[in-house]
């Protein structure tokens, strides 16, 4: 062992500084967020759900393909980009679409994905936002490399991948925490528990005593964090950032968090749990939560709430009245390789053939 194994393990129980009635929790060796920070998290947290709101809205009018909504679980995307500096980079999921957008992607851009687009719909390199990946995990060995590769240029980026409890059960999931302990790669792992992968509960994909247990055989630290907790999630992440930049490897820490809605639009999650669970969770949601907070600390009023909601809906009518082409679905093939392989052509011509067979209602 190259670490001392009792550093390497997570807190008994998930990190909490706000309980589920917005007051504060003493918490040793962790430290309450700013009420500057704190403010802007929850600014940020109330155009996260509008945003959420919206784009499904637009998958029932047609206007969107698909949208995994992150309802329930946006203050671990909001803590996830809000802790980062500009120089850093963020790795997000298809369901982290309010974490792009907080990390200063435009809405309409974010949703290009969800439209069917062959591309991400925004400038990776400008935002340092890679692409929303759709298979489990493989962002994570893309979030290595990019760490690895700022360690071996001495520059000071940390990256900050993101993932769900599904994707731990994925190999590239191992050999991501493996490649970046063995080489002290600044990049912190967020792992989103929400309780199930798609339909498959937790209990169903690992016997381990938590998900950040998993860090400990590749000799990284794990955390546990209540992922519906702001001020938890800012100063967990906070600190796991801190320690990657001055070159301390890197931190898995899991978020403890429920999906509010189903999987996607296409997913009937009535059949995998009940609504008794669901409603389970009101209570512990992100938002009413740190305004509770706020409001009793005297650093959120009736002004500032009217503002937030005001820049919310700002938000959600510009991507209410974009518009965009029709996704071009040759373009899928143009990209892939200098000279098409007789696989690709016939992959093309099957989807022109059943596009040709489409009948616009």
């Amino acid at each position: 062992m190259t670490r001392d194994p009792a550093h390497l393990l997570p807190s008994a129980e998930p990190v909490q500084l706000i309980d589920v009635h917005g007051k504060a929790v003493e918490r040793e060796r962790v430290r309450m967020p700013e009420a500057v920070d704190l403010v802007r998290a929850y600014g940020a947290l109330v155009l996260g759900r509008r945003f959420n709101e919206q784009a499904y809205a637009l998958v029932r009018q047609g206007r969107l393909a698909v949208y995994p909504s992150s309802a329930g679980q946006e203050a671990c995307q909001i803590a996830a980009a809000q802790v980062l500096d500009t120089g850093d980079w963020l790795f997000p999921t298809y369901r982290d679409a309010v974490a792009v957008v907080a990390r200063g992607v435009d809405p309409v851009e974010a949703l290009a994905l969800f439209r069917g687009d062959w591309h991400c719909g925004y400038d990776p390199y400008r935002h340092r936002v890679a692409p929303q990946a759709t298979p489990l995990a493989t962002q994570l060995l893309h979030a290595v490399g990019v760490a690895h590769a700022a360690r071996l240029r001495h520059e000071p980026t940390v990256v900050l991948a993101l993932c769900g409890d599904g994707a731990t059960s994925e190999g590239d999931f191992a050999e991501a925490l493996n490649f970046a302990a063995v080489f002290a790669a600044p990049v912190v792992f967020l792992v989103q528990n929400n309780e199930y992968a798609i339909s498959v509960p937790l209990a169903r994909q690992t016997a381990a005593p938590s998900l950040a247990h998993k860090g400990i055989g590749f000799g990284m630290p794990g955390e546990r964090v209540d992922g519906n907790d702001a001020a938890a999630l800012l100063a967990v992440l906070g600190s796991a950032v801190a320690r990657a930049r001055a070159g301390e490897g890197p931190q898995l820490v899991e978020a403890h968090t429920y999906r509010m809605q189903a999987h996607t639009n296409a997913d009937d999650d009535g059949r995998y749990r009940s609504a008794a669970e669901v409603d389970a969770w009101v209570s512990r949601d992100p938002l009413t939560r740190l305004a509770a907070y706020l409001r009793a600390a005297g650093s959120l009023d009736d002004a500032a709430q009217v503002a937030f909601d005001t820049e919310a809906e700002r938000v959600a009518a510009a991507v209410r009245a974009s518009t965009a082409p029709k996704p071009d679905a040759s373009l899928m093939f143009a990209h892939v390789f200098a000279e098409p392989t007789p696989q690709l052509r016939e992959q093309a011509a099957l989807v022109r053939d059943e596009l040709s067979r489409e009948v616009d209602v």
